[in-house]
Formats: C-alpha cells, sequence, structure tokens
C-alpha cells in the first residue's frame, strides 16, 4: 500500500489505529467475503464517460462538489485506520461517471450522494431524480450530452421526498416549461408535504446532527471521511423544488411517457413518507429508487426522523419481486450500482426482503422476552447467508442501530423500568456518579487503562460524563476531552457503517478543537418556503415561541394574505400559540395583511420585520402594537450548539 499524503490523513490530530483497532481489522478480515469481487464488475459495466475533473461550483465560484480528495481511495489494501468492508465499500462508490445501462437508459453516478437517471423517450428525455443541488444536476446533464443527441427533458420524475432527490432540478428544467406544459413533473401522493415539511420543524436540530452523519466538515483521509455510505458525501450547492403537475394517488399506477411505459407503485412509509418504485415492462428495467440499495438502509437516520416501518419496507421489497422480478432484466436504483439478471434479481431482493424482515421479527421476539432494545442490539447478528451478501452490510444503516429504531417505534425511548422514567439529566447524573466513582480524577485514571485495554466504548462514556459535570477549560474536562477524542476515533476507525464512522470522527474532532465556527444561516430554502402551506408556516412560528416569555400574555390577530386569499387567526393563551385556517375574528386585537412574497421574505430572514411594517408591506389595523409583541417572544437558534463535550 502507498503512503498517504499528510494531506490525506484525517483532521488535526488524528492518532493512528492502536493495537487493539488493528487487531479488530484483521479479525473482520477473516469472515468478510472479501473474496467477492462481483461489485467492482457490476458498478463498471456501461461506463462510458468519467466525470469532469476538479470541483463543480457556485457561480461565485464556491465549490459544492470535488471528488480529486478521494484519490487515497486507490489503494486497495485498507489501511488500519479504516474498517476493511467500509474501504471497499467506498473503493465501488468510486466507480463513478456516465453509464449506459441498456438501450435508452443512462444513469450519471458519483456526482452527488445520488444517482441521476436518465430515460431516453421517443421524443425526449425522463429524467429521475435531479441529485441535491443545481450545480451538480447541470453537470450532471452536461456530461450526458456530450455523448447524446441533445434533446428536451419532456418528465421529470420524483422519487421520493428526500432533497437529494430532487433539490437540482431547476439545473435540470425550467419552471416556465412546466408551467407551459412542455414537461410534466411526477411524483408519489404526499410529496410536497413531505418535502416541504421534512426538516422545518426541527430543522435546526437535523442540520447541526447531519454533521455527524455526513462528515462534511472532516477532511478527506484514511483517518478521515472516507465515504457516507450511500455514496461519497452530499453536494452543497443550490437546492431548489418545482412543484408536482402529476401526482401518483393509486397504489399502482401504469402511466406511458413519450412512448415509455412506467409502472408507478407507491412505498410509503418505509424509506420516506412518500416514495415510488417504477417498473418499465418494456425496457425490462426495475427501478428500486431508494428501497432497495447495495447497503441496509437505516431505520431511523443519525440526523434525526421518525422512525421507519421495517415490516412494510420488507412486503414493498416482497411486493416488488412478486410482480417485476420475472419481467425485468436489471435492477437500478438511485444510489449505488445495478444489480444485473433475473437471477442475481431474484436472489438480490430475496435477500434484501428478509434482512428488513429477520431484524424487524427478532427485535421483536426479544422485546417479548423482556429484552431491552440495548440488550437485543448487542445480542442479534445476521444469519450468515445475509452476512455473504455484501449489500446486506451496514454501510449506511447498522443492525445495532435499526434494532433500536424498531423498539422506537413499537415501544417508544422509555424502556419500563421506572428508574429510568424521570431520570437525571445528564450534567447532574454524571455530577453524582462522579462522586460515587470516586471523582474526575480517580475515573480519568481508571479511563486510561481501560483505553489502554481497547474498551473504547465505555471510555467514550465515562470521558462523556467528565464532560457533562465540569465546565470548558477545567483541567479534568480539559483531559477527558482528550481520552474521549482518542476513544471516539478508534471506535470509529473500527466502524463498517460510513455514518458511524463520521459520526465518531465528528465528535473527536470536536473534542478537540471546539464547536466548529461556521457563519450563521438558515435552514430554510427558498423554492421551499414559498411552498410553505400559511398553516406549516404558523407553526414554525408557534415552534419558536419563548414560553417563559409568553407567561400570563393573551393575543388574538387575523393574519391574512393578500394575493392567495389564505387567512389564519392567531390566538396566543397559556403560552401557547396556537391558529385556525380560514378564520377571522371580529374580537382579534389586530388584523395584519401581507402578500406572499413579504411572507416568504420574513420566513428567509431577508426582510425584517420592522422594515416591512415601515415600508408598508405588512398593513396592520387595530392594536400596532400586537404583531411586534408577538415576534418579539421568539427565539432564535444557533446553527452550531455544542454536541460533546462541555455545554457553556
Amino acid at each position: 500500500m502507498s503512503t498517504p499524503s499528510p494531506t490525506a490523513f484525517g483532521p488535526p490530530g488524528a492518532q493512528p489505529a492502536t493495537a487493539v483497532t488493528r487487531a479488530c481489522q484483521h479479525a473482520a478480515r477473516r469472515w468478510l467475503p472479501l473474496a467477492d469481487t462481483r461489485s467492482f464488475d457490476d458498478a463498471r459495466r456501461g461506463h462510458v464517460a468519467d466525470l469532469p475533473r476538479g470541483a463543480i461550483t457556485r457561480a461565485n465560484g464556491a465549490p459544492v462538489w470535488n471528488l480529486d480528495a478521494y484519490g487515497f481511495l486507490a489503494d486497495e489494501e485498507a489501511p488500519d485506520s479504516v474498517h476493511p468492508g467500509l474501504w471497499r465499500h467506498a473503493r465501488v462508490n468510486m466507480v463513478t461517471g456516465l453509464f449506459k445501462v441498456l438501450d435508452r437508459v443512462w444513469q450519471v453516478r458519483g456526482m452527488d450522494i445520488a444517482n441521476m437517471t436518465i430515460i431516453e423517450g421517443d421524443t425526449g428525455l425522463i429524467v429521475v431524480d435531479p441529485l441535491i443541488s443545481t450545480e451538480v444536476a447541470a453537470a450532471g446533464m452536461a456530461l450526458y450530452f456530450q455523448h447524446r443527441p441533445r434533446r428536451p427533458v419532456v418528465a421529470m420524475v420524483y422519487s421520493h421526498s428526500h432533497v437529494d432527490h430532487f433539490g437540482g432540478v431547476r439545473g435540470v428544467i425550467d419552471e416556465a416549461d412546466v408551467k407551459a406544459g412542455r414537461v410534466q413533473v411526477i411524483a408519489p401522493a404526499g410529496f410536497m408535504d413531505e418535502a416541504v415539511s421534512e426538516n422545518m420543524l426541527a430543522g435546526n436540530a437535523m442540520s447541526r446532527r447531519a454533521l455527524f452523519q455526513f462528515g462534511p466538515l472532516l477532511p478527506k483521509g484514511v483517518r478521515g471521511q472516507v465515504d457516507a455510505g450511500l455514496g461519497k458525501t452530499t453536494s452543497t450547492g443550490t437546492v431548489t423544488l418545482i412543484a408536482p403537475t402529476v401526482v401518483i394517488t393509486q397504489p399502482v399506477e401504469r402511466h406511458v411517457i413519450d412512448g415509455i411505459e412506467c409502472v408507478f407503485e407507491l412505498t410509503p412509509g418505509a424509506e420516506a413518507p412518500a416514495e415510488l418504485v417504477i417498473h418499465h415492462p418494456g425496457l425490462r428495467v426495475l427501478n428500486m429508487t431508494e428501497i432497495a440499495s447495495q447497503n441496509f438502509h437505516n431505520l431511523l437516520p443519525l440526523r434525526g426522523a421518525q422512525a421507519r416501518d421495517a415490516l412494510a419496507w420488507s412486503r414493498y421489497l416482497d411486493g416488488a419481486l412478486q410482480r417485476y422480478g420475472s419481467q425485468s432484466d436489471v435492477l437500478i436504483a438511485q444510489h449505488h450500482w445495478p444489480v444485473w439478471g433475473q437471477a442475481d434479481i431474484d436472489g438480490f431482493l430475496r435477500r434484501q426482503r428478509d434482512l428488513y424482515r429477520y431484524v424487524h421479527d427478532q427485535t421483536l421476539r426479544l422485546m417479548n422476552h423482556g429484552l431491552l432494545a440495548s440488550e437485543i442490539a448487542e445480542r442479534l447478528q445476521l444469519p450468515q447467508a445475509l452476512v455473504d451478501d455484501w449489500a446486506c452490510h451496514g454501510f449506511y444503516g447498522t443492525v445495532k442501530h435499526n434494532v433500536k429504531a424498531i423498539a422506537q417505534r413499537y415501544l417508544g425511548a422509555y424502556d419500563g423500568n421506572p428508574a429510568h422514567l424521570d431520570p437525571l439529566p445528564p450534567a447532574d447524573a454524571a455530577r453524582k456518579t462522579l462522586q460515587y466513582m470516586g471523582g474526575a480524577d480517580a475515573v480519568l485514571a481508571r479511563a486510561q487503562a481501560d483505553f489502554d485495554a481497547g474498551e473504547y466504548r465505555w471510555v467514550a462514556q465515562v470521558c462523556a460524563m467528565v464532560c457533562h459535570a465540569g465546565r470548558p477549560g477545567e483541567d479534568a474536562v480539559v483531559r477527558a476531552s482528550a481520552l474521549g477524542a482518542e476513544a471516539l476515533e478508534q471506535l470509529g476507525y473500527q466502524a463498517e457503517s460510513a455514518t458511524w464512522r463520521n459520526a465518531y470522527l465528528q465528535g473527536a474532532l470536536e473534542l478537540r478543537h471546539g464547536v466548529p465556527n461556521l457563519p450563521p444561516t438558515s435552514v430554510a430554502v427558498k423554492d421551499i418556503v414559498r411552498a410553505l402551506p400559511l398553516g406549516l408556516f404558523l407553526d414554525m412560528l408557534a415552534m419558536r415561541l419563548d414560553g417563559s416569555k409568553a407567561d400570563g400574555l393573551h393575543l388574538r390577530l387575523n393574519w391574512r394574505i393578500t394575493d392567495t386569499g389564505d387567512c389564519a387567526l392567531l390566538n396566543l393563551e397559556h403560552c401557547a400559540l396556537t391558529h385556525r385556517l380560514g378564520v377571522q375574528a371580529d374580537d382579534a386585537q389586530a388584523s395584519v395583511a401581507m402578500d406572499r412574497a413579504t411572507l416568504d421574505a420574513i420566513a428567509l430572514q431577508t426582510l425584517p420585520l420592522a422594515e416591512a411594517l415601515q415600508s408598508g408591506r405588512i398593513q396592520v389595523q387595530g392594536d400596532a402594537t400586537v404583531l411586534p409583541q408577538l415576534m418579539g417572544l421568539l427565539d432564535h437558534f444557533s446553527r452550531m450548539f455544542p454536541v460533546v463535550g462541555p455545554r457553556p
């Protein structure tokens, strides 16, 4: 193996793998199916052109995508600081470019965390999923047009409601063409509600946690970020949204689009609340979108979400196998690489089906024996037939995390033991625990001995207690942060899951160097804010209400959008802000009116409320102090709050 350059190692202060970690990696090599190299062959099949070298940038020159930093993955042998299974997966994810799947079906892979699929109709193109950002989507289409005739896009399909499957839409199509009827935009039922609401109410917390899941702040390298499981990482360009013109509402719908038969089947509640898979009978192509991919998916993302339905997921996989398996010669997805041939498609879908069903059923079986989620996670192992399939490995989700997600979905976070019904919060519990354990110095001495013995999980836990119990800058906190960082780092090196590795290494980075200093920003995106229904906008206002400041206040406010006709009655009472859509009250203390553009500008924080009032963009009848009073009760969030280490 060649020696990586200094910049390829990882974050500042990153340490090498310990002897214990090296032993874990060597042990993994003995049970991993490393002799199975079919993934590389399948990934390379149909390759037509490489991605353009260098960075894809915004108009101002800021980079939004660049795979050049992953050159260290050219080494075939995994370094000791990366799990050998993850190393292999990360290398397959580097098979990127433009691919001809078969006549009429093309994919751009590696231009973002997701794939863009391009289907050639009789007169134009059907595009499935335009990636996250307009910049990468436009670059992907440009690559396609370098090798294929330039024809118009006649249909855009959003496979589901996650941003990596719709955000780049304006890099592919023009909204004017959609409004003129020249382009259809097709999406599953519930798409707009889910796409707009996803990450909005809890958006600040989710975006902070996503930094741990995907590792965008980690340097790329053998001691840093190597992959994100579903792909390399996420692009950072301009996110957009154009509303669907065709919504798939029936469980199965057949459409002919520009001469291409498309069978859309809804799969709600599994990988996304609004999602579909697509079969093209005439092409004998099955697109499983994100219901089946080349890894075990997440039932609960590390960034946070509602726990997903593993049982429904398994049933969707079996349904696709029954209805489309024998009618397909290639299976594609909106992540990773295809599966070729009926026999391999059959086996792939069977194992994916049984993977989700096995973990679901065995978790429930052990739950009904009284085992806790954490106990089941320690005990449950996949059967050998699934272990032998690389596509069942936890490069994105993990068995342990998915077991806990299943338990949470059925029973919730409370484990049933009344001692845990109202536990002390972490800082208070940490202080009491340290007292019982003889104080921070004694704990850290024992933690160092446990670290030397390779007990990294426990060391990370007790160092976190020391950090929670202390204050920033205290000697014990400084030492606990340093030792905790080393423990998290070794756990990251040992993780087969890319998302777990990223989380561990981001935690180590922040323990060593503090909370990243990123500029404040809104999680809102212009197109998504424009699509917000008034009710969700008011829910977001209510979420920001600081109840401690509202005690004793009772405010009633009519709210009206002049150009859309939407209206609502807001009621602040008992420190809760509620609203009734379509209602205006005669006894309201004030009535405010504005057009939708003003509402959007306020939501995007590009127009201060005081300026909107002063300029007349907001008209107020009645008590003019009510609206400023209400807005003065709203909280503001720090983008980069502490996650690991001491809290100020």
